[in-house]
């Protein structure tokens, strides 16, 4: 099982073993469907989810050149920004944050997490953010030197590698479909790319318009023969975008499960699920397993009292 290489990579930080929670509604009963979840938002508080599992290699390379310093990028309320501080001043290696936007006169939750936990933030515009090229890469290598460079979400050989891991959890089970939020499809591409079970994978989008999967798979250079299918009908606007009907949502899911979900991934995966099954796309007897993708620190963008976890 992956946990073991968690173990073993993330030394001195302790992580529970995730379970398959089995959820229970009149709908599914309804049915005739079974959906559960794979609970990787309780790895761990502070740095959990796919995000754990998209920076192992990084952080394993990281540790096997001196603790060598790590560079990424994210926005300002990114979850791969905070899960890479966190780890990274954990396992005591030098991290830098390229955030995208002007430095605002206020920091958001996420960004001040960032510093708290000894990550140094450099900002730059949204038009030289959106064009990284050789230029600044070289500009980046002289100001700090000798480093690891991670790509925005992980987004790359080395987090497709990791984030494949996540199908250990589920390997030897009887699922007819795995279910999961995508953004960068780093996490897509490593689930389809490894899945070994006839299970079939479903990503759900949460950009709008997202339509270039093919060419980020290619990217990351992801065997041809993996399959998956792919819903971009539930991303409420955009990315981070929200309307409160999925913070409704949000609500009525805890209330019957327990189970906080974030509105920038999960929560939109699992309206989807609700709304599918609802319109009767599974057929009766499907045993869907929806992965929790974590990312919980980013409902601190919310006013005060919109949620009820």
């Amino acid at each position: 099982m992956p946990h073991s290489i968690i173990s073993e990579i993330y030394e001195g930080i302790e992580f529970i073993e995730p379970v398959i929670q089995p959820l229970t509604d009149t709908l599914f009963e309804k049915k005739e469907i079974e959906v559960s979840m794979l609970r990787l938002d309780e790895i761990h508080p502070l740095i959990s989810g796919n995000k754990l599992f998209k920076l192992i290699y990084f952080l394993e390379e990281a540790k096997e050149s001196f603790h060598k310093t790590i560079i990424t990028f994210g926005g300002a309320y990114s979850n791969h920004l905070a899960a890479t501080a966190f780890a990274c001043e954990k396992m005591e290696i030098r991290s830098v944050g390229i955030v995208r936007g002007e430095e605002p006169k206020h920091f958001s939750h996420t960004l001040q997490f960032c510093i708290e936990h000894k990550m140094q933030l450099e900002f730059i515009s949204r038009t030289s953010y959106k064009n990284v090229d050789d230029n600044f890469l070289k500009e980046i290598k002289y100001k700090y030197g000798d480093h690891i460079l991670i790509p925005e979400g992980g987004f790359s050989e080395k987090g497709k590698a990791g984030a494949s891991l996540i199908n250990n959890y589920f390997v030897d089970t009887n699922f007819t479909h795995i279910s999961l939020p995508v953004g960068t499809a780093t996490t897509l591409a490593g689930i389809s790319e490894a899945n070994k079970c006839k299970s079939k994978i479903m990503g759900f989008g949460v950009l709008k318009n997202m339509n270039d999967l093919a060419e980020r798979f290619k990217e990351l250079k992801v065997n041809p023969s993996a399959e998956y299918f792919f819903n971009n009908n539930y991303h409420f606007g955009g990315y981070a975008k929200k309307k409160e009907k999925l913070l409704s949502f949000m609500n009525s899911f805890y209330k019957k499960h327990s189970i906080p979900l974030d509105f920038v991934y999960t929560a939109k995966m699992m309206f989807g699920i609700y709304d599918l099954i609802d319109k009767k796309y599974f057929p009766p007897g499907s045993k869907i397993l929806c992965i929790h993708t974590g990312g919980l620190q980013g409902n601190g963008s919310l006013p005060p009292g919109k949620l009820i976890f």
